[in-house]
């Protein structure tokens, strides 16, 4: 006796429908990209502007001695910057290591952060050093300035021998590129707060000429 055969029902797709996905389908797409490449133009857009504006603080400064002078001659704008206090951090070409340690603790690593504590405590920060007749040093710390951009570079040997004449040049270096009220030499093996350093130098003071230190004289 032959089984009664399962009735089958079969739907009908509408042909409407399907054109109504495909074109939703389509639509979803169109938008998704519009969105990535939005996005990948805005970011072009912002790299464009923040290498036009971000304009580099490093300065190098050479004196021009020709007929007796001493002028400044700098690498860039030569107009006094405005600030409370100008610290130049004394370094060498051996110590690339403690400019690290400085640069992971208490001082930016970048020009945006050091504009941003100019900008909170009124001082700014670079670091002081010479030159070398050792060519290889000397691409290394400009590879170094061209990444970090914190230094103030003077045209003088950097040597043991040449430090009084090191610490000459920089503070005529930062009184001439810096309208400051105070001028702070500083070595790079410290760990200084500049919160506290701003609040301090903000004190105010009976006499408009303050020095801020240990002054010694004689054999120490």
């Amino acid at each position: 006796m032959p089984m009664p055969s399962s009735r089958k029902f079969f739907h009908a797709r509408h042909p409407s429908n399907i054109g109504r996905r495909s074109v939703v389908l389509t639509l979803c797409s169109l938008i998704g990209l519009l969105f990535i490449g939005i996005v990948v133009l805005r970011q072009d857009i912002t790299g464009v502007y923040k290498c036009k504006h971000s304009k580099p603080i490093s300065v190098s400064v050479v004196w021009d001695r020709s007929g007796g002078s001493s002028d400044l001659v700098s690498e860039g704008d030569q107009n006094r910057h405005k600030v409370m206090g100008f610290v130049g951090i004394q370094t060498g070409f051996a110590s690339a290591g403690r400019r690290r340690s400085l640069r992971k603790t208490w001082m930016p690593s970048d020009h945006q952060g050091l504009q941003r504590l100019e900008e909170a405590t009124g001082l700014a920060f670079r670091f002081i050093i010479g030159k070398t007749k050792d060519s290889s040093k000397m691409a290394e710390l400009r590879r170094e300035v061209e990444e970090y951009d914190d230094f103030l570079l003077l045209d003088i040997e950097e040597e043991y021998s040449k430090l009084p004449y090191k610490t000459l040049a920089f503070f005529k270096a930062a009184y001439a590129l810096y309208d400051s009220d105070f001028y702070v030499k500083a070595d790079d093996d410290i760990y200084l707060r500049p919160d506290r350093l701003s609040l301090l130098l903000a004190k105010e003071r009976h006499h408009t000429q303050t020095y801020l230190g240990c002054m010694k004289k004689g054999p120490a």
